[in-house]
């Protein structure tokens, strides 16, 4: 990956220039060329308005910027503030995260998660922890993971400590999230995310010991980003938990959404960490979030996005790097990154809501069988129609919808009973599949 340019200084579009260009730079301010908040980067590739040079253009979308743009008390490795800004892009976004995360699932499938939230917060944390996992380098299929986080066996290897780990971080944040954040909780969830993955385990809920740690773009071996001084990262922690705690009494005001991010942000660019800090800044994303309210992200992958564009995500760190620490790269980034993430989920929702109303209509129609079965039943049904052959344990159908054991047991025996489902024996324990002609098996039932 090349180094992002470094903007020109926008005072010197001045020097030597006519009362002809000053007016032309003056007409043309605005924070949004071409309607997006450009780097210097991608707008010097771009044409300049007529009769300006780029330096020129430049110069009117920094001063175009300035009113819009605030300090944080958060601060660079050289002891700079960092800045954001609240252009309308954000504001958008952050309407419609408002909307759409904090309120209600405003789609016909609404009903779907309500009625049984726990098989949806924990299949959304089964995909955060893998996909966080594989941002940083796990390789497994997520079948494989999926199962084991189900199931509750042991992780046999690195790649599947990593997911496990992140699943047991995930789910240790929601018991935490009404806490205020704290040094020694940060390291608490280094520790939960790194238990038994890392060179030295002592490394676990430690900050780095020295100042070795580079980011490096592992094509090319170019050096992308140095953090702060490892001497300095208690004090770092101190201000970034501050930060974190404050809420809308605050100054400057920093909506909830940009705090979450930009707590996401300075975890990645402080690099506290010898490893996990990617998965830790994300893991306290969710914190953050869950913190003001917004308790759909819970069931929501911001990783599963982030992985099909990860030159995005760390450009995203780049350009606000490269300008004078302005964060607003970094956080239209993710803002774009949370509401593909809840539109997923929308979908998904739809998607799972229209299989269910299939499956309750094939029910509804037989009299025999349209109060046969419960919800888990139903659930599990659906699913089986859908892929022929699955497996089911017990005791992951008891981790999916959160119930005793034996109500998990006497759900899948039931299902057996009657035929749906075929068992069969694996070690101590039963497994039972769906049969490939399980829907001709519903419509003999029905008669």
């Amino acid at each position: 990956m090349k180094l992002p340019f470094m903007p020109p200084d926008p005072g010197a579009a001045f020097h030597g220039a006519t009362p002809e260009v000053v007016s032309l730079i003056l007409q043309n301010v605005s924070p949004l060329p071409t309607g997006r908040y450009l780097h210097w980067d991608e707008l010097r590739h771009r044409p300049a308005p007529g009769g300006m040079s780029h330096h020129q253009w430049w110069a009117s979308v920094f001063f175009g910027r300035l009113p819009l743009m605030q300090q944080l008390p958060l601060i660079d490795k050289r002891g700079a503030p960092l800045r954001f800004a609240t252009p309308s892009p954000v504001l958008i976004d952050l309407h419609h995260i408002d909307r759409d995360a904090a309120g209600q699932i405003r789609t016909p499938a609404e009903g779907v998660i309500r009625e049984d939230p726990q098989r949806f917060l924990l299949n959304a944390l089964i995909e955060e922890a893998i996909t966080s996992s594989q941002l940083e380098g796990a390789s497994t299929t997520r079948k494989i993971a999926a199962d084991m986080l189900r199931t509750g066996r042991k992780p046999r290897d690195h790649s599947e400590k990593m997911i496990f780990n992140n699943y047991r971080a995930m789910e240790h944040l929601r018991s935490i999230k009404a806490e205020p954040l704290t040094p020694a909780l940060i390291l608490e969830l280094h520790h939960i995310l790194t238990e038994g993955t890392l060179d030295d385990p002592a490394d676990a809920g430690r900050l780095r010991q020295s100042d070795d740690i580079r980011v490096v773009d592992n094509r090319d071996n170019t050096i992308l980003h140095e953090p702060p001084a490892h001497a300095e990262l208690p004090e770092r922690l101190k201000r970034l938990c501050a930060f974190a705690n404050a809420d809308e009494t605050s100054a400057p005001f920093v909506h909830p959404v940009l705090r979450a991010i930009l707590l996401h942000f300075m975890i990645g660019y402080d690099h506290p960490f010898v490893d996990g800090n990617g998965r830790t800044a994300r893991a306290l994303f969710y914190w953050s979030m869950a913190r003001s309210g917004y308790w759909l992200m819970e069931y929501t992958s911001i990783s599963h996005i982030l992985r099909k564009s990860p030159a995005k995500y760390m450009r995203a760190y780049l350009h606000t790097e490269t300008d004078q620490n302005d964060t607003t790269y970094f956080l239209l980034h993710q803002l774009a990154t949370i509401r593909k993430a809840i539109l997923a989920l929308h979908e998904y929702l739809i998607r799972k809501g229209r299989e269910l109303k299939e499956t309750e209509h094939l029910l509804a129609s037989s009299p025999k069988l349209r109060t046969r079965f419960n919800h888990r039943q139903v659930a599990l049904i659906t699913h089986a129609l859908k892929n022929s052959g699955e497996r089911y344990r017990v005791d992951a159908h008891q981790r999916s919808h959160n119930v005793a054991y034996q109500t998990a047991r006497n759900d899948l025996l039931d299902l057996h009973s009657i035929g749906l489902l075929e068992k069969d024996k694996q070690g101590n324990a039963y497994v039972f599949f769906s049969p490939a002609d399980l829907r001709d098996r519903l419509a003999n039932l029905s008669k």
